[in-house]
């Protein structure tokens, strides 16, 4: 028997099928999908088995070492799906495969994450056997039980439990426990509102199609998913849910959880590798019905899938930021059409790009244009801060500040957003003007006070702050810009005392953080909940009646065609955590731009004028949905080679591409991260057939170019 082994290294050279041997006692064994270890070269390597045959046309061909695997660890459509992003994303396959994979599973050269078995104790027999007092306590344990955990038995003696064991009078039993652990199932869907009915009567189960559901913040969308599951679930088959933050995972697996109970699996980045192996083997094992996590959850090995939904389908984090850059939206219409299931994406400000689609009847739109608690949407107020400067604390106007003060004395809370995390954006000397900047990245370090640190948020690098600037040696060093850490010192001074939690990537870095925090706010140990955009989406909290934007401007000045439509998106999103319940929402958003449409539309929670004055402006720029975009990014640690290169790459594109727009080579906005210098190209086009074709010949002319890495972007997010 010969196999066709991808090995595990993640090398362009490297990115084919190896033949290898199969020793006659293995042969039973082999399966397409599983793991075994091969000699490659002078390493011992794993790898995916992708083919089986009888011959090769190589002679001499080297024997497989062994079998990692007794089941399979990517099934056929798995398997396809790998080679299909290969080609959509021009990346490794073996890349492909492992993206989909927990670390335990992945093809690798390590220690593998270890399974956890709880350990039991069986009666064999107790014939002729004389016990003492402590053996016979061990043994009255198990009067009408087969089975006694260790703990019980250690309780009493362990010398007793060896001498027992020893004797053969009990049988050491192991059996595997899950790390994560559900509770059973505690309430029913709720009744549905006319207009929620509606959409789940026009959602057809019985095959593919794409939805898009625009409903406003409120709108009861998380019902509407849960019976949609539920008729899928009496179908007999499965369902993914993907929401875009981690932050959001808590709530809804606990709202799943009580409707479905431990049918559910989470599968997300907060989890830990042991976690995360052991929800892949429950959902692999068909124990669970229901999937719910973050992007990489779309690679679920799910049999029978009956519907895909994708929460928040607004949000950049469906797309992967590095190799293979592939966009979980994609992923779920190919596994959609694999399984002749329903894909629905839900969202109150839905991309321009799948909102266009929905209007052109591509996606089939749904709307909820009401909140299911009968409240209008919450009322907005613009505060203009050229005026209000003047008068205001800190970053804090005089209207914020005792809205907030109003709101907790009438025992509510509030949900603040700054879009910006650590105390100061950036140091800079009053003496010289120099800013302290990454040594490896062309970016201003940002000071973190708790710490007394300087970090650079693009490759990790940390320093304390120094007491003199780097540059004169003057003490003239202040720090200048805002973050979320320096809005909590001045709560803590202009409203002492307002309970105050922040959520932003330094203060949920922890295991469990991210629960812990929505568990207390949402259990009134604060009063404010101040973070970043985490806090801006799906988040559900009844007694939040203000929201406070600090600074609307922050998006905004992102130099990125999509900077209106993030504002809009994030400042709507935001507006939406305000009067869930009963209780009426306000809204104040403070900014230095109150006349941008994109602030003023938000206002007004006016999603259709605002997809009317967008898509104007795209279609003059030529930016999508009327264009697509492809990036490519050159980039090496010497400068004048990158920039030589990108010009050549440009010259090769503009020889083959007629029918595309290319821009650059430009150094890209950060020009330097990680002391690696980087220049971008982008590509505009419509229909380009040549377009594939010339970019793998690129791939492949700096296949062997230690100097020079092309990374190539469809739809990029960023530049």
């Amino acid at each position: 028997m010969i196999i066709g082994v991808l090995v595990e290294l993640a090398n362009k050279k490297l990115d084919k099928i190896f033949d290898y041997k199969v020793p006659a006692y293995l042969e039973k064994d082999i399966k397409i999908g599983i793991r075994v270890e091969v000699p490659f070269g002078r390493q011992v390597l794993e790898g995916f088995v992708l083919e089986i045959k009888n011959k090769s046309e190589l002679s001499d061909l080297k024997e497989i070492i062994g079998i990692v695997d007794k089941e399979i660890i990517l099934n056929e459509e798995l398997l396809e799906l790998g080679k299909s992003m290969k080609k959509e994303t021009l990346s490794l396959l073996i890349s492909c495969y492992q993206v989909m994979l927990p670390k335990a599973l992945k093809a690798k050269n390590s220690a593998s994450v270890s399974k956890k078995y709880d350990i039991y104790y069986k009666l064999n027999f107790i014939d002729n056997i004389k016990l003492n007092d402590k053996q016979e306590q061990i043994i009255e344990l198990f009067k009408n039980r087969e089975l006694v955990p260790r703990k019980e038995i250690l309780d009493i003696s362990s010398s007793s439990l060896k001498t027992l064991l020893s004797k053969n009078v009990l049988i050491e039993e192991k059996k595997e426990h899950y790390r994560m652990s559900y509770h059973d199932k505690t309430s029913d869907v709720k009744t549905l509102t006319l207009e929620q009915q509606n959409i789940v009567d026009s959602v057809n189960l019985s095959k593919y199609d794409t939805y898009l559901l625009h409903g406003v913040t409120g709108s009861g969308k998380t019902e509407v998913y849960i019976k949609l599951i539920e008729k899928v679930i009496s179908l007999g088959k499965t369902a993914i849910i993907l929401v875009p933050e981690i932050s959001l995972t808590p709530q809804m697996v606990a709202r799943f959880e009580q409707v479905f109970g431990k049918k559910i699996a989470a599968l997300h980045s907060a989890l830990s590798e042991g976690e995360k192996y052991d929800e892949y083997r429950r959902i692999y094992r068909g124990e669970v019905s229901i999937v719910i996590g973050a992007r990489s959850a779309i690679f679920a090995p799910l049999s029978n899938i009956g519907i895909i939904i994708i929460d928040e389908e607004h949000s950049d984090s469906y797309k992967q930021d590095n190799n293979p850059r592939y966009d979980a939206k994609r992923i779920a219409i190919i596994r959609g059409n694999n399984h002749n299931c329903p894909v629905l994406m839900g969202s109150a400000t839905p991309l321009l790009d799948t909102y266009a689609r929905a209007c052109k009847g591509v996606y089939k739109l749904l709307e909820l244009p009401n909140r299911v608690n009968g409240n209008s949407l919450p009322e907005v107020e613009i505060i203009d801060m050229n005026n209000e400067i003047k008068y205001s604390k800190g970053h804090f106007s005089k209207k914020l500040l005792d809205s907030i003060n109003e709101t907790i004395a009438n025992n509510e809370q509030v949900i603040l957003l700054l879009n910006r995390r650590g105390y100061s954006s950036f140091v800079s000397c009053k003496n010289c003007g120099d800013t302290i900047k990454c040594p490896h990245c062309e970016i201003s370090l940002t000071y973190h006070k708790t710490s007394n640190t300087l970090r650079c948020h693009y490759c990790g690098y940390g320093t304390s702050l120094p007491k003199v600037c780097p540059s004169c040696k003057e003490e003239a060093l202040s720090t200048l810009g805002v973050g979320t850490e320096k809005i909590e010192e001045e709560l803590s001074k202009y409203v002492p005392n307002a309970r105050v939690i922040r959520m932003d990537i330094d203060t949920t870095s922890r295991k469990g953080m991210h629960k812990k925090m929505i568990d207390a706010f949402k259990n009134h140990e604060y009063d404010v909940l101040l973070g970043t955009q985490m806090v801006a989406k799906g988040l559900d909290f009844p007694l939040v009646t203000l929201v406070g934007v600090i600074n609307a401007d922050t998006s905004l000045s992102i130099p990125d065609f999509r900077s209106s439509e993030n504002t809009f998106a994030l400042l709507n999103q935001v507006s939406g955590r305000s009067g869930r319940s009963k209780k009426q929402g306000r809204v104040l958003i403070q900014t230095f731009n109150k006349d941008h449409y994109a602030i003023e539309l938000a206002k007004k929670h006016d999603y259709k004028n605002f997809y009317l004055k967008e898509m104007d402006i795209r279609k003059q720029l030529k930016y999508p949905p009327y264009y697509y975009l492809c990036y490519l990014r050159i980039s090496g640690k010497d400068y004048k080679i990158v920039s030589t290169e990108s010009n050549k790459i440009k010259k090769a594109l503009e020889r083959n591409l007629k029918s595309t727009i290319i821009l650059g080579p430009s150094p890209c906005a950060i020009i330097r991260i990680k002391d690696t210098f980087r220049f971008g190209i982008i590509l505009k086009y419509k229909k380009e057939d040549l377009l594939i074709e010339t970019l793998e010949k690129i791939i492949n002319h700096y296949r062997d170019n230690d100097k020079i890495t092309v990374d190539i972007d469809f739809n990029p997010n960023h530049f």
